[in-house]
């Protein structure tokens, strides 16, 4: 027999599970779709907090990959190549805050099935 699960409980941490990226700043962030993991019982919650968990390691390894050289020359240039770099900087910002947009959007629509970011390489 399946056991049916609250949808809006289910959206709730799905949601905050992928919201939680908007704290990307900090390693609390990552906390959060951990935490939820580990909590609940429900396979599409967790099956969309791991997903959460590999766009975190996604986003915090292409801002270092692209990042770390992007200060270097801006420094070496005394910031022209800041300037120079910005729509790199906002181009990747987009595609960050568009994805997260987008899988929250999903797990609100469409609560019973989790959502895969594209284009991502997963560790778990």
């Amino acid at each position: 027999m399946q056991v049916p699960y609250d949808s809006d409980k289910r959206k709730l941490l799905s949601s905050l599970s992928h919201g939680a990226i908007f704290f990307s700043t900090t390693l609390f962030s990552i906390g959060i779709p951990i935490v939820i993991s580990i909590i609940s019982d429900d396979p599409v919650v967790k099956s969309n907090a791991k997903e959460s968990i590999n766009f975190h390691f996604n986003v915090w390894f292409w801002a270092t990959l692209i990042g770390i050289p992007l200060g270097i020359i801006s420094w070496i240039t005394f910031g022209i190549g800041g300037i120079l770099f910005f729509p790199v900087v906002a181009l990747g910002f987009a595609i960050h805050w568009g994805l997260t947009i987008w899988a929250i959007f999903h797990c609100l629509t469409n609560p019973d099935e989790s959502f895969r970011y594209p284009f991502i390489f997963r560790l778990f």
